[in-house]
């Protein structure tokens, strides 16, 4: 028994150390492959940390790239944003001078159309003769503008001063110069005089405006007839509606011309009694007369400018005490 016990003692130990060996086995290769799986998490901890540097580098590049980017586009925004600010200006300046043409237009338009309507006026007019007794010359860019008139001035004088007038330029013009003058009264008497010359304030610009009146009328073509007879037959047949007329204001005969100015109260009844132009009076015994209908254009002075200018056969002669 006990020689059993022998023998089955060193089996145990045996199989205790092949137990030992094969788990020193196992724990050796759980060790290496813990090694391993320590070199490989440390290698792909390397791998990771140059993908990290990578990743920061290539972050910090597209943040300078951003950076970079934004800049460039704020300087465009900000060109844009000029450039915007610039056309509005310009579509505003472009808009206020649109509105300017548009207004010079429509004012030149206005002034066309009143010419157009005053040389309508001017030649619905009744023809009147004019014979002309200036003088005319051959070379007709040496004519100048001018005209001449016979005026009635009354020349306001001091007192002791005399006008004096002569027939010719030369004889004023001598006394002028010599200015002093000695005027022998009796032997051993005589008064000093001092010989100026004459100014006048003449007209140097005359411009006068016509337009045509909206309450007047121009009647002609009229019968020969009484003055006053003739009026009242004009007031009575145009101061009645059915004839498109209406109250009368004054009717006024022009001798000159042979013609009636016929005014009404209301603006707005000669326009439709000139466009009818002729219509017919009753005169007497039930005779009819034709008679034309016209515009009145009324005349205004709307500019005048004078100018001194010396009379050279005028000069007055004051007293000197």
């Amino acid at each position: 028994m006990d020689s059993s016990l022998e023998m089955e003692k060193p089996q145990q130990e045996h199989n205790m150390l092949e137990e030992v060996l094969t788990s020193i086995k196992n724990i050796k290769a759980k060790y290496d492959n813990l090694i391993q799986e320590n070199t490989e998490l440390n290698n792909t901890k390397k791998d990771n940390e140059e993908i990290i540097q990578k990743c920061k580098k290539r972050s910090l590049k597209l943040a300078q790239t951003v950076e970079e980017n934004q800049e460039m586009y704020k300087e465009q925004l900000d060109k844009e944003l000029l450039k915007s600010n610039l056309l509005k200006e310009e579509e505003l300046a472009l808009m206020e001078e649109i509105k300017n043409v548009e207004k010079a237009f429509q004012e030149e338009k206005n002034i066309n159309d009143h010419l157009k309507h005053q040389a309508l006026a001017f030649s619905c007019l009744p023809e009147k003769r004019v014979v002309f007794t200036g003088k005319k010359t051959n070379n007709v860019a040496k004519e100048e503008k001018k005209f001449d008139v016979k005026p009635h001035i009354i020349y306001p004088m001091e007192e002791g001063t005399a006008l004096i007038t002569f027939e010719k330029e030369v004889v004023a013009g001598n006394i002028l110069k010599l200015k002093q003058h000695q005027v022998v009264l009796e032997k051993e008497c005589f008064i000093t005089l001092e010989a100026r010359a004459v100014h006048l304030l003449l007209p140097s610009l005359v411009e006068i405006d016509t337009a045509v009146c909206p309450r007047r009328i121009l009647i002609s073509n009229l019968p020969e007839m009484n003055t006053e007879t003739l009026l009242d037959k004009l007031n009575i047949h145009f101061h009645s509606s059915r004839r498109g007329g209406g109250e009368v204001e004054s009717c006024e005969f022009l001798a000159d011309s042979g013609t009636v100015v016929l005014t009404f109260v209301n603006p707005n009844i000669a326009g439709g009694l000139i466009e009818a132009e002729y219509h017919d009076l009753k005169l007497n015994n039930n005779k009819v007369h034709r008679i034309r209908v016209t515009h009145f254009m009324n005349g205004g002075l709307s500019d005048f400018q004078a100018c001194s200018s010396p009379i050279i056969m005028d000069f007055l002669l004051y007293l000197n005490y």
